[in-house]
């Protein structure tokens, strides 16, 4: 257990625009966590990506010290400056053994959100193991590790009321929007046909709007969407050529940068010069700063959402508590689970073990005595070594599950 670790960087320390710094695209994911798993020899690893969090959770014998986690955030070859990933090193959170088992099944929980209750955040977890154990990055330790983390998360949502009527970053993005003025049945230009923009999608359509275009880097995505808002679909790379008009834009992409700069803003205008509405959720922010200042306009992002979060958390306390409770009870029955994973993992060897000592004892330490036996007497030994052979494999695997009941959890700590 002591060989969980995790290194975050969250919301609670690091400003969530400077946090899409260390936001790891699809494409890249695969080539830098072999580059990480190579250099520091580490068996088990996934890492996990919202607009709040950017965590790598591992399994290995190493210390989290400055200087490690210095070496490990250099070999990810972030492209940012390195004055500003020393600042990020400033700003880590570290975890490990069951401090980290903790706070990954907080996480999961939704008790470290923005927006606690909010259940979006177990499906992204999911979702990124999945991503790193297809490419083989994860093993049976973080396999175990991620069933619990499911399995508690579930508890927590169906036995507290922590998510009753619940409230997820998107959900406030909406709430703002609902707030401002609206024209009948607006233009709604979505640039991204992500999770996060499907989600308020979702919303929209709940509440009969029904003038949707998507853009998107990839066409089928961006078609997946739209059949579903019955909309137009298009590639990202046609957006500056646009002409429709909007009166929402809502933009969510994985991009590093803004994307949506003054030129290509003036250009979706269209000629049109009255306020508009951008609703941008991406990490960092899809729309540029010079248009915040040319352009009047409503703009909601992700970062100005945190004080209705901080107002959510305070509503929400009283059932921390049980929820806390129910993760409690989980690591608590996890710890012998594990245990005992361990054990049968050992005890896989035992047979094959025991035949490689019968090999040897039979063709080797006592191959001239064997082969002066009659076949009578050969096959009373041979009959005599299967039993004594099965009877050594059984005996090693009952004392090991009868260890297990005895010993402590502690012991594994």
């Amino acid at each position: 257990m002591k060989n969980l670790k995790v290194i975050a960087f969250t919301h609670k320390h690091v400003d969530l625009k400077d946090l899409g710094n260390l936001v790891i695209c699809n494409e890249e994911l695969e080539s830098r966590l072999i580059n990480l798993k190579n250099s520091f020899d580490i068996p088990e690893i996934f890492y996990v990506g919202t607009c709040n969090r950017v965590e790598f959770v591992f399994y290995g014998a190493h210390e989290l010290t400055p200087m490690f986690i210095k070496e490990f955030m250099h070999k990810l070859n972030f492209c940012v400056p390195s004055e500003q990933l020393e600042c990020f090193l400033g700003q880590v959170n570290t975890y490990e053994g069951l401090d980290a088992l903790n706070h990954l099944l907080r996480m999961s929980c939704s008790l470290e959100s923005l927006v606690v209750g909010e259940k979006e955040i177990l499906a992204q977890v999911r979702k990124a193991y999945e991503r790193c154990r297809q490419s083989g990055f994860t093993g049976d330790f973080l396999r175990l590790v991620m069933d619990r983390l499911v399995k508690t998360a579930k508890e927590v949502y169906t036995h507290t009321r922590i998510s009753r009527n619940p409230v997820s970053v998107v959900s406030l993005a909406y709430r703002k929007l609902r707030e401002i003025k609206l024209e009948n049945n607006p233009r709604i230009l979505i640039v991204g046909a992500g999770e996060t923009n499907q989600n308020i999608a979702k919303y929209l359509l709940k509440h009969r709007f029904s003038n949707f275009v998507v853009f998107n880097r990839t066409l089928e995505n961006a078609r997946a969407l739209s059949a579903e808002l019955n909309a137009d679909a298009y590639p990202l790379s046609e957006l500056p050529h646009y002409k429709g008009g909007f009166d929402i834009l809502i933009t969510c992409t994985g991009s590093p940068e803004a994307i949506i700069d003054k030129q290509l803003y003036q250009s979706l205008l269209n000629g049109e010069t009255d306020r508009k509405v951008i609703v941008d959720l991406a990490i960092p922010n899809d729309v540029h700063p010079e248009v915040l200042e040319a352009y009047p306009l409503h703009y909601i992002e992700v970062s100005g959402l945190q004080a209705i979060a901080s107002k959510n958390l305070q509503e929400r306390y009283d059932e921390l508590v049980h929820a806390e409770q129910i993760i409690a009870d989980n690591i608590g029955e996890f710890l012998p689970l594990l245990k005992q994973r361990r054990v049968e993992l050992a005890m896989r060897e035992v047979p094959e073990k025991v035949k490689e000592i019968r090999s040897f004892a039979l063709n080797e330490v006592f191959a001239t005595e064997v082969s002066g036996l009659d076949a009578n007497s050969r096959a009373v030994l041979e009959k005599v070594i299967d039993y004594m052979e099965k009877k050594y494999i059984k005996v090693p695997m009952v004392m090991a599950k009868d260890i297990l009941v005895k010993t402590s959890h502690s012991d594994i700590h």
